[in-house]
């Protein structure tokens, strides 16, 4: 007997280590509610008089120190007080994390010990400790409000009777385990989807469900499913939405047109990329007689298709946007609607959504008309044809620029007259927004030629040029307008924005610093100098070596662009009011706006500003994770490209330095990898944040941000989209 109740208590003493951090952590994950020290046991796992003794002893000893409360004869708590908050995790690569609190300047420290179960991206409570010594606060999470979501991807590691799931993201600090009867049909080595079940108490790692077997890791489907699962975006339409879709009446009724303006005697033409199958919007043109001209902005009536409260309607909210990956479109309605009844197709009528102005020959907005119209498009063309017209201003479009089966062929008058006309209103309209503070970012965008295999063949990169920004002129006009003719209403209404708050006063200091190496400068004084020194700077480094650098770095600057009820203005495009209003094909929020639009031209109340903030917040959420997805498949085809070309030199230049490594971006074609410090054995480098280079101890050799320098790929990993260079040299010492 006396055997058996040693043994318990050795147990059980094993179990109240650290008693007094063990209690104050019971009580503070159910703050406000009050235990006594059965119930303290009990969460403890003990039941033996010794143990329930030294828990009685310890909450008596903790309430003297106020540390806990005692509401009852018996019964403590910990009162939530100031130290709860509430945030999002953000985890590092390192395994320990950072909870963003509104109320705090700095982000809280989370030690991996304290992360309770938390995954990245999490919105949490946590209790955060007294400042000690330390420059950060520290904290522990102490409940999971919202998981920010439970699939992830990863490689199967099968052992005799279970696996283990190795998940592909770098900020998640866990492996998965999962029990041979939740494995599925999943092979050693496959990548897969797993599903978080549970984390038992005293589990070294989460129980997962595997979901979902993706394929074989490096496979080009596998690697593009992979990273539509990583993010939850669906690869395809549920049967039943398809079914929906394809019984919907796309007919054009005579019943239908009589509700609308009938604009199809209105010449009208659609200008788009060249390998485009959904047309969101289209432009027509008449001369009036007072020498005004009229221009109708058409929008694809989605709305009148895509109905509230139906299986397609809350498919499309929750897809929120259609994703761009590198060889393939994920889009938002099924293809009978995208490709076909909404998109402006060549000479067939269609349902449209209009803006229409009337402009004077200085593009002044002398009067303006919102609703819905019958259209017929006239002609397409892609925009290097749009863009022979304007250089050349001639009829003729010649076989090697022409998208039409029989080659070259002849353009109309009116149509080439109005693309010129049009041209050089948008020039006018565009330098009023610059000289009104509008910063001009064309990013130079890499896109991939890719054979029927889908393996990127070559890269080259797409620039904006006066076609591209003549449709976005008229674009921005609708959108300013529609957004300007609502939010001006008295009184308020509810209504979708899309608002740019000014940038961060620290980013664009440290974005001076950098540009500083590269021997330009900016302007920091007031909201006019920044935006025309930013502007200079974007200007000046077209064509420069540091071109791609800078203008990724400039972005970073500004604040994310998000959907919101309360309008606070574009920023960036110096707006004070602004929507999207122009591809409900392709966006949630743009349906939003033209069924809110409909329903105040109609002489309806507001809608609920409570509905719409939240159906904002989930279309901000989807497009940056649409965002991520695009990028990543971008890396992954940049990987794919740069396995084929392992024995290659190539020019770059260093894009970033960090402790561990320096990063370069080669010049050709855009590519980034890492050259690992350990890698460079001529010396033993180090880092040196202020001047961002880092500097060999023996030799004072220097490698700087903005540096040329010769690499050559020493490493391409699809899995991990990741690429590692070797260093060669510094371009002057290559090259002498």
């Amino acid at each position: 007997m006396g055997m058996k109740r040693k043994k318990k208590n050795n147990k059980s003493s094993g179990k109240l280590g650290n008693l007094d951090k063990k209690i104050t952590d019971i009580l503070r994950k159910d703050a406000g509610k009050a235990y006594n020290y059965k119930q303290i046991a009990a969460k403890l796992g003990v039941d033996d008089p010794s143990s329930r003794n030294q828990i009685t002893k310890k909450l008596a000893q903790l309430a003297a120190k106020k540390e806990i409360n005692q509401v009852d004869r018996g019964k403590f708590m910990v009162e939530k007080g100031a130290n709860y908050h509430t945030g999002i995790l953000d985890m590092s690569t390192k395994g320990y994390g950072f909870v963003i609190v509104d109320e705090f300047e700095e982000d809280i420290m989370i030690p991996q010990q304290n992360l309770n179960s938390a995954f990245h991206g999490d919105e949490v409570e946590i209790y955060v400790y007294k400042h000690r010594r330390r420059k950060k606060s520290e904290g522990e999470i102490t409940k999971i409000i919202k998981r920010k979501r439970s699939s992830f991807v990863g490689v199967l590691q099968l052992k005799k009777d279970f696996g283990f799931v190795v998940i592909d993201d770098p900020k998640m600090y866990t492996d998965f385990f999962v029990q041979k009867n939740k494995l599925g049909e999943a092979q050693d080595g496959d990548k897969v989807l797993v599903e978080f079940d549970d984390w038992p108490k005293r589990a070294d790692s989460p129980f997962g469900i595997i979901t979902r077997v993706l394929g074989t890791p490096g496979h080009h489907n596998t690697e593009i499913h992979s990273i539509l699962a990583q993010y939850g975006l669906p690869a395809d339409f549920p049967e039943e939405v398809e079914e929906f879709a394809n019984k919907i009446d796309l007919s054009i009724t005579e019943d239908e047109i009589k509700k609308r303006r009938d604009m199809r005697d209105v010449l009208t033409f659609t200008i788009d990329p060249k390998d485009a199958k959904d047309f969101d919007d289209a432009l027509s043109f008449r001369k009036l007689e007072n020498g005004n001209i009229e221009l109708g902005v058409h929008i694809a009536d989605v709305s009148h298709y895509l109905q509230p409260d139906t299986i397609l309607d809350e498919e499309a909210y929750e897809r929120a946007t259609s994703v761009y990956l590198v060889d393939r479109v994920v889009p938002m309605l099924p293809e009978i609607l995208s490709n076909g009844a909404c998109s402006l197709r060549p000479h067939e009528e269609k349902y449209t959504f209009s803006a229409v102005f009337e402009l004077d020959k200085n593009a002044k907005v002398k009067d303006q008309w919102f609703g819905r119209t019958v259209t017929y498009s006239d002609a397409r063309f892609a925009y290097e044809e749009a863009q022979h017209i304007i250089e050349t201003k001639e009829n003729t479009i010649p076989e090697d620029i022409s998208i039409r089966e029989e080659g070259a062929y002849e353009v109309d008058d009116n149509i080439v007259e109005a693309v010129l006309e049009l041209d050089r209103l948008a020039k006018k309209m565009r330098s009023v927004r610059m000289r009104d503070g509008a910063i001009s970012f064309d990013k130079v965008e890499v896109k991939f030629h890719l054979d029927e295999e889908n393996e990127p063949v070559g890269v080259f990169f797409k620039t904006s040029k006066d076609a591209n920004k003549l449709i976005e002129e008229f674009m921005l006009l609708a959108n300013k307008k529609v957004a300007e003719f609502i939010g001006k209403q008295k009184p308020k209404k509810t209504f979708v924005y899309r608002c740019h708050d000014e940038p961060n006063e620290e980013k664009l200091a440290s974005l001076q610093t950098v540009v500083g190496r590269f021997g330009h400068s900016l302007n920091l004084t007031d909201r006019k100098s920044v935006t025309s020194s930013l502007n200079s700077l974007l200007k000046d480094v077209q064509g420069k070596k540091e071109q791609n650098l800078v203008d990724t770095l400039a972005i970073r600057t500004m604040s994310k662009a998000y959907y919101g009820t309360e309008n606070i203005g574009h920023y960036g495009l110096a707006f004070d009011y602004y929507t999207h209003f122009t591809s409900p094909i392709r966006r949630y929020p743009d349906v939003m706006v033209h069924r809110l639009l409909q329903k105040y031209l109609d002489g309806a109340d507001s809608a609920s500003e409570d509905v719409y903030d939240e159906k904002c917040h989930h279309s901000s959420e989807m497009e940056n994770l649409a965002a991520n997805a695009e990028r990543d498949s971008i890396k992954y085809m940049q990987v794919k490209f740069m396995q084929d070309h392992q024995d290659e030199e190539f020019l770059g230049v260093i894009s970033g330095v960090t402790d561990w490594g320096i990063f370069v971006e080669i010049e050709q074609n855009k590519c980034e990898g890492m050259i690992r410090l350990r890698d460079l054995t001529d010396d033993h480098y180090e880092f040196n944040e202020e001047h961002y280079a880092v500097i060999g101890r023996k030799t004072n050799k220097t490698y700087q941000l903005g540096d040329e320098v010769y690499v050559k790929v020493k490493n391409a990993d699809l899995v991990k989209r990741h690429l590692d260079f070797t260093m060669l040299g510094l371009r002057e010492d290559f090259e002498r």
